[in-house]
């Protein structure tokens, strides 16, 4: 996110990544989860908050992503994958940075980009 940000980049969330975020911080690693306490999980949202701009739900979202539900024939844990695609075209937004980069592949609005596609490995890794 550093490189992007220095390339000029306007880094977005929507509301479902906090979400999700949350419940990973929260969740225990035993659970694959990296067991922070409420109080660190907080601090490094509102850091997302204050650094992000925030894509808002609204009703065009929700348009959007019952067009790719029923389009794709998208379903179980997929729909909120679906839901970030919608987030975006409903806000014009093009690329998304993850690291599930082929769970994006049928959106074709839209480009998924994986991490090691921004900043290569550095040799020996």
């Amino acid at each position: 996110m550093k490189a992007l940000a220095v390339r000029g980049e306007s880094l977005c969330f929507a509301s479902q990544n906090l979400v999700e975020f949350r419940n990973v911080c929260t969740r225990p690693i035993s659970k694959n989860g990296l067991g922070l306490t409420l109080a660190q999980t907080n601090e490094r949202a509102t850091l997302v908050e204050s650094r992000f701009r925030l894509l808002p739900d609204n009703e065009r979202v929700h348009a959007e992503w019952r067009r790719l539900v029923v389009a794709h024939s998208v379903a179980g844990v997929q729909v909120h994958d679906a839901r970030l695609v919608a987030a975006m075209m409903a806000h014009g937004v093009p690329q998304l940075l993850t690291l599930n980069d082929r769970d994006f592949a049928r959106y074709a609005d839209i480009s998924a980009v994986h991490p090691r596609d921004v900043v290569p490995a550095k040799p020996g890794s």
